[in-house]
């Protein structure tokens, strides 16, 4: 069976890539090289939408060209430059000052960067992503729109690149527990997972933070070297098992394992700093970050094109297969895609999720896109037979 299409983006339709441009319809602009090219073509920048670009060397273009009907969001540029593109009618939305993140950011974050300074003397609290959580945690109750607004614009803005990130890619879902540590076969076997789907051709998307999600990356960032390489990273992080008490030495035992093994497998992650406390995990390739978990869980589940592989979890777990489940139920999305859970042991006894699953799809197009394994090692192969290649 032929891999259905890409669902739409949820809270709007896909937003295809046009070459040479920064994506979206042909009329995002992301990059300086980006901003010249379309100054030197006919019309210019009229009716661009330029996101985070720096334009304070950019004032002649910006004075000897038309901005009408252009948006600017978040560009820094001279004040007489800003005036001139305010007077063309163009919309402009000037950087915030004082914020540990970009809202109007045009590009995923990558855990360089989000874990920026965890290797000084500061540690993680320090970091971007921890300041970014601070912030949250003093606005996410004060009531004020603007904070609201930022969240919205930061979270559209990740959503955007992602869809622009994973536009062509055939991307399988692992979703498992968070508590699952360093240094268990459970770990190792979700890391086999990830390594086998990346292998196979899959573009790996986890949760992005610890455990089983942590577990899937660090496969996929390995799939590109000799089977050994990923043994030897286990034993490494295996010293650090867990987030707790200390993010700081876990994320560095993560970046040990980078150092040791440079230049890694892609994959993306799509954490949230709802559950901040959570933090990342640095073997995401791409990083989807949302201040919004429910814009990150409907995210996750609806860009798996190829399907999900659900490792045994608790709540969280549980609720995602029945998010998984719903539009495969109703065919809100297009055709059903694969979803196979691993061991038989916890879905049917300890948390009995798989025969309320054959249940809803007894009947349907989906019965035939779902499946039940012992162990993870079984799930790429049961993955390809529900026709997720």
């Amino acid at each position: 069976m032929a891999t259905p299409p890409p669902p739409p983006r949820p809270g709007g339709p896909p937003r295809a890539s046009a070459p040479g441009s920064g994506g979206g319809n042909g009329r995002e602009i992301h990059t300086l090289d980006e901003f010249d090219a379309a100054f030197a073509r006919p019309g210019g920048l009229a009716g661009h939408r330029i996101q985070s670009v720096d334009l304070t060397g950019r004032t002649f273009a910006l004075l000897a060209t038309s901005t009408a009907a252009t948006v600017f969001l978040g560009c820094p540029m001279e004040p007489e430059a800003a005036a001139k593109v305010r007077a063309d009618g163009a919309l402009v939305f000037p950087p915030v000052p004082d914020l540990p993140f970009d809202p109007y950011r045009s590009r995923l974050y990558t855990a360089d960067e989000l874990y920026e300074g965890v290797t000084g003397p500061g540690g993680y609290p320090g970091t971007p992503d921890a300041l970014s959580y601070a912030w949250f945690g003093a606005t996410r109750t004060d009531g004020d729109v603007f904070s609201s607004m930022l969240r919205s614009l930061h979270d559209d803005a990740v959503g955007d690149a992602l869809d622009e990130h994973l536009a062509g890619l055939r991307v399988v879902g692992v979703m498992g527990g968070h508590a699952m540590g360093r240094g268990t076969e459970a770990y190792a076997g979700a890391a086999r997972l990830g390594r086998a789907l990346a292998r196979g051709g899959y573009t790996v998307a986890t949760g992005g933070g610890p455990g089983a999600m942590e577990a899937a990356n660090l496969g996929a960032y390995t799939a590109p070297f000799d089977d050994p390489a990923l043994d030897e990273a286990l034993a490494l992080l295996a010293k650090t098992p867990s987030f707790t008490p200390s993010v700081t030495e876990w994320a560095r035992a993560a970046f040990a394992v980078r150092a040791l093994l440079p230049g890694g497998g892609d994959s993306i992650g799509i954490p949230t700093w709802f559950y901040g406390h959570e933090p990342p995990n640095a073997f995401a390739g791409h990083i989807a970050k949302y201040f919004a978990n429910a814009l990150r869980e409907d995210g996750l589940l609806a860009r798996s094109s190829a399907g999900v592989v659900f490792l045994p979890g608790a709540a969280g777990t549980v609720q995602e297969i029945f998010d998984d489940a719903t539009p495969n139920y109703y065919g809100s999305l297009g055709a059903p895609t694969p979803m196979v859970l691993v061991d038989r042991d916890h879905w049917t006894t300890r948390y009995p999720a798989w025969p309320l699953l054959q249940a809803l799809a007894a009947g349907r197009p989906m019965a035939a896109r779902i499946a039940l394994v012992d162990s993870v090692d079984e799930a790429p192969a049961a993955l390809d037979g529900l026709g997720a290649a």
